[in-house]
């Protein structure tokens, strides 16, 4: 048990990534708070542990609002008593270039870097009375990588990637370590989304993009999942700071 008795907060958890990443660190003995617009998903999701033996709660948010973002920590130390891991893993994904309006421009700042910020704001306030903790953000590789028409997701991404940084040089005092994992190619809900607009099938955008990476694939969201549990758990007890791609090796080409 990798997060024994561990308070985890995982927000977006109530699909894709974050909802396997929720799961695993149940399995691994965490006590986890499902964070997610979505109440359905989140629900769900929390059904889906307790049915595995494990603890989660589900709160209801949207981080983009401070409140919301407060109310997340605030149910977490009601319900197990504290706070020591966060996985800032909610995001908007908006695919326009130029032509996205200035709407979806606060969007994605209000969730991908607000959300993030306001998120570990309290967050760290309960890691600092419990002597330190673990911050995990969700970076891509898009943060790295020119791709066509992701002008706001590639731009808020990136400011996390160096957010995440900033953070850890101030929180390292405290015992509490920041680090970021950058997905490449998973396939999750939102990625089928754009995949189906492209008028492509899963596999056939698998089979392209995939090809452009070392291992040939497209990854799944517990290989992601796996990373973000490492960088949280007490095996990286020295990494802070860093971010970890897990893209197949797509941004060393």
């Amino acid at each position: 048990m990798r997060v024994k008795n561990k308070v985890v907060i995982v927000t977006g958890a109530a699909s894709g990534i974050g909802e396997t990443t929720a799961q695993v660190f149940a399995e691994q003995g965490g006590k986890v708070v499902v964070a997610d617009i979505d109440a359905k998903g989140g629900e769900k999701n929390v059904a889906t542990i307790k049915s595995k033996g494990g603890q989660a709660i589900f709160v209801q948010a949207d981080i983009s609002k401070e409140t919301d973002a407060k109310h997340v920590v605030d149910e977490a130390v009601k319900a197990f008593g504290g706070v020591h891991i966060l996985v800032n893993n909610a995001a908007t994904f908006v695919l326009k270039g130029i032509e996205a309006t200035v709407e979806e421009w606060n969007r994605s700042l209000g969730v991908n870097v607000i959300g993030t910020a306001m998120m570990t704001k309290y967050a760290v306030t309960e890691m600092k009375k419990a002597g330190g903790g673990a911050v995990v953000n969700l970076g891509s590789i898009s943060a790295f990588c020119a791709q066509p028409d992701f002008y706001a997701y590639s731009a808020t991404k990136a400011a996390l990637v160096q957010m995440t940084r900033n953070m850890a040089m101030d929180f390292g005092p405290h015992n509490i370590r920041v680090n970021a994992v950058c997905p490449g190619l998973i396939i999750t809900p939102a990625s089928r989304n754009h995949i189906a607009k492209l008028g492509l099938t899963v596999e056939q955008y698998s089979a392209q993009e995939g090809a452009k990476t070392f291992l040939g694939r497209a990854g799944n969201t517990r290989e992601v999942a796996n990373a973000i549990l490492f960088l949280a758990s007490d095996e990286a007890s020295y990494i802070s700071g860093a971010y970890l791609m897990v893209d197949g090796g797509y941004a060393a080409i």
